[in-house]
Parts: structure tokens; C-alpha cells; sequence
């Protein structure tokens, strides 16, 4: 098989596609006809990989914990929906950053973030020093239940988006320019 096939298969099981979603897209997009058994036989080469990113062993403290919902249109029983993957990126003690996790859900809600927060807790995570998120209702409490000791603050991108929605439109460009230049400097 092409291994550009094999890529567009690897991919597609990374967004947590169902094998049969992934046989109907590969049938709709490209004309290509494959059986579920070999879109599970490609994918099992990277569910080891999968599974032990999953079990490694988390830190007990992470400096900054930066958490959004990005929502994306996903085909699914050839409709197409709404899905949003929850994301987390963390800002280790010795700096590095790394992606603590990746969820899907199907809207994002401060009450699947509580649940994410504590399966954290529960993995041996003891403390988040700062969380940077947007300002979805709840989110504060979420954290606040879980890590009472965190810091808590709105990531800049969604102040600044925020802020723009006071801001007349001929003037956002500008606006933004400033504002970026004031959190650079």
C-alpha cells in the first residue's frame, strides 16, 4: 500500500476516528477501497506508541498549564458534526513544553474540564503553579475544586480577542499591534 495512504490513515486515527469512519472517508475522498482489517492492521503500528504516551508517568508539579477546546467539523454516520478536542500544554520545571494530553468531547463545557483536572490529580499530578485558559464559565471554579493553590489567569490570545470585541473595526489591526508590542517589551 502507498505510504501516503498509510500517512492519511495514521492521521486520521490520531482524530480519533472509528476505523469504519475512517474506511468511509478513504472511500469518499480518495476512491479507494480498503477493508476495515487493513485500516486496523496500519493503525495497530502506532497504538503502541499511542498507549505508552498515554501510561507514561506525568510530573507531580507543572510550571503552566495552558488549556483550550478547539472545535472541528468531523464527518461521522455521513453527517457532519461538531467535535471538540481538549488540549493541554504544559510548561515543564526544566522548561521544555510538552502536550499533557488530548481529549475529545463534544462541546467544550467547564464540566468535562473538571473531569480532565481531576484524572490529572488521580495520575499524580500534585499541583498546576499557573493555568492559562480561556474565559469559558465555570473554568475558574473547575480548577479552583481541584488545584485551590494555582494561579489562575486568562491566556493573552483571548484577553486580547476579548478586548476586541470593544474595539470599532477599523481600529482592531492597530489595536492589536499595540497591545502585542506592550506584551512583548
Amino acid at each position: 500500500m502507498a505510504e501516503g495512504v498509510e500517512n492519511i490513515i495514521i492521521s486520521m486515527y490520531a482524530m480519533v476516528m472509528s476505523v469504519s469512519d475512517i474506511e468511509e472517508q478513504i472511500r469518499e475522498l480518495y476512491n479507494i477501497e480498503l477493508s476495515t482489517s487493513a485500516i486496523s492492521r496500519i493503525t495497530k503500528r502506532v497504538s503502541q506508541d499511542i498507549t505508552l504516551w498515554q501510561n507514561r508517568p506525568l510530573e507531580s508539579v507543572y510550571c503552566i498549564v495552558w488549556m483550550d477546546g478547539i472545535v472541528f467539523k468531523v464527518r461521522e454516520n455521513s453527517r457532519v458534526i461538531d467535535k471538540t478536542i481538549y488540549i493541554a500544554i504544559v510548561l515543564q520545571t526544566d522548561g521544555n513544553k510538552e502536550v499533557l494530553g488530548l481529549w475529545l468531547g463534544k462541546n467544550e463545557s467547564a464540566a468535562f474540564w473538571l473531569s480532565m483536572l481531576k484524572d490529572l490529580r488521580s495520575w499524580g499530578v500534585q499541583d498546576i503553579l499557573i493555568t492559562a485558559t480561556d474565559n469559558l464559565k465555570g473554568f475558574k471554579d473547575a480548577i479552583r475544586t481541584v488545584f485551590p493553590e494555582s494561579t489562575k489567569q486568562i491566556c493573552t490570545v483571548h484577553q486580547i480577542r476579548n478586548a476586541c470585541r470593544y474595539v470599532v473595526w477599523k481600529g482592531r489591526k492597530a489595536f492589536t499591534l499595540e497591545i502585542h508590542k506592550s506584551i512583548v517589551s
